[in-house]
């Protein structure tokens, strides 16, 4: 999965959802458990976010836009990615293939590479009760994206914040083995 002496290392996408500033729980977590972190943020997730706070703990730039042809990567491949949190409209976008963000063309492209993936849903139950989101759901578990188990919040919550289990992305990601019997 990763180069010899190289750490394994993960995407996380964040959306613009109003949790999203506390997407250095999940990148904490992740380095607590050896992982190297690189942050891609949709168009709107970024202003979302602190920035310098997220370069600064995971010692690289923050994406969210195509780069120019010619110029350098400015993150290592994926081994996995964690999209979270992950909005309707992200969700229904990658599900449909259209790539019109950086964030959503490395999703759908990470689907042709076999990069594992999990989703954490954050949106609210109006939103999940359209028939878009649950046939997108469905298409996500047909490319084997692993989804995460919250229920949508009701419309107008303000308890969102305190029932987001962030490192739920990680262990989709690594679940533990089975025990010995």
């Amino acid at each position: 999965m990763t180069d010899r002496g190289r750490k394994p290392f993960l995407y996380v996408v964040v959306c613009a959802a109003g949790i999203a500033g506390d997407v250095t729980t999940l990148i904490a977590a992740a380095q607590e458990r050896q992982w190297d972190v690189g942050v891609i943020a949709t168009p709107r997730g970024l202003t979302f976010i602190d920035t310098e706070e997220i370069t600064a703990r995971t010692g690289y730039p923050i994406r969210s836009a195509w780069r120019s042809p010619g110029d350098p990567r400015p993150l290592p491949p994926p081994d996995a990615i964690a999209v979270a949190p992950a909005t309707f409209n992200t969700i229904n976008k990658w599900a449909a293939g259209i790539s019109d963000t950086l964030a959503v063309g490395i999703l759908c492209e990470a689907y042709g590479m076999g990069v594992p993936t999990a989703v954490l849903p954050c949106l609210n139950a109006a939103q999940a009760a359209h028939p878009a989101y649950r046939r997108s759901l469905d298409r996500l578990r047909e490319m084997n994206v692993l989804i995460g188990t919250r229920t949508p919040h009701q419309p107008g919550s303000p308890d969102v914040a305190a029932s987001f289990d962030w490192e739920e992305a990680l262990t989709l990601l690594t679940p533990e083995p089975p025990a010995r019997p």
